[in-house]
């Protein structure tokens, strides 16, 4: 009888931190991590085990940082995934509650990056539409000062995340969930630029509507913005669990970011 191989092993903690080691994850360092649980496959215990191998691998003087964004509180007149009716946006600028580092639940950056959010310990950055999570020694350097007119600029984590030459961590997904390509647009000389509204708290506990001018976010072209820079050789691809992972350091995507930006959209803009 010719044999057959069975089903595939279940990945597990060990099993994850052994790829991401292979990957090139350094320990002591800071990890941007953007992903998806799916495409991993079947892991024994789930995101945990995810955020646990990632900690392993890091060790005690490497610091977790995901997206912990809340899209949903934003202007309701730009809202495309759905559309709503004109005459809800005043009802949800009235009543959509100010956003609170503590409580307000990340719905849409996945179970891995609320799992973070929530871990004890980690740290939240006050920005109500873009926050960041993180995790480690370094998390408050990374989330303070997060400025409102700036969502992934100068004065947002990500900067942080550059300033301490940290990498970017992709499981699952493509560059366009790479959040970093962002800072690359607030580094072109004359960015487009949009009225942004999200609700805040206030001092006193209570809740306002507020209005800022920033610049105006587009991630349509990351995924071949993406595709261009793993041909340089400066993304490390590996198997994490049954998916990819992708690592690279944060400033040599950004740096080649705000170069790919300024040839390709001055190019289809023109």
């Amino acid at each position: 009888m010719i044999a057959t191989s069975g089903p595939p092993r279940p990945h597990t903690r060990a099993s994850l931190a052994a790829q991401l080691r292979a990957l090139g994850v350094r320990p002591g360092g800071t990890v941007l991590m953007h992903a998806a649980l799916r495409p991993l496959g079947f892991v024994c215990g789930g995101p945990q085990a995810v955020v646990l191998a990632l900690r392993d691998v890091l060790g005690p003087d490497g610091t977790i940082v995901v997206p912990t964004h809340t899209p949903e509180n934003s202007d309701p007149a730009a809202w495309r995934n759905p559309p709503v009716p004109a005459d809800w946006w005043p009802v949800i600028r009235s009543e959509m509650p100010g956003f609170d580092p503590a409580i307000t639940p990340s719905r849409f950056m996945g179970a891995l990056a609320e799992l973070v959010r929530t871990w004890p310990g980690a740290r939240r950055s006050d920005h109500p539409e873009v926050s960041f999570a993180a995790l480690g020694p370094a998390a408050e350097r990374i989330v303070a000062g997060h400025a409102l007119a700036d969502r992934l600029g100068e004065r947002s984590p990500l900067a942080r995340l550059h300033d301490l030459d940290g990498d970017v961590l992709l499981l699952g997904v493509d560059h366009g969930s790479n959040t970093s390509l962002h800072l690359a647009e607030y580094r072109q000389p004359t960015p487009p630029r949009q009225r942004c509204g999200a609700a805040v708290l206030t001092p006193d506990g209570d809740r306002e509507w507020v209005w800022w001018e920033d610049i105006v976010l587009d991630e349509s072209d990351f995924a071949r913005l993406g595709v261009d820079l793993e041909a340089t050789g400066a993304v490390r691809l590996g198997p994490v669990g049954a998916g990819t992972g992708r690592l690279m350091r944060q400033r040599a995507a950004v740096d080649f970011a705000v170069d790919w930006l300024a040839r390709n959209r001055r190019t289809e803009q023109a």
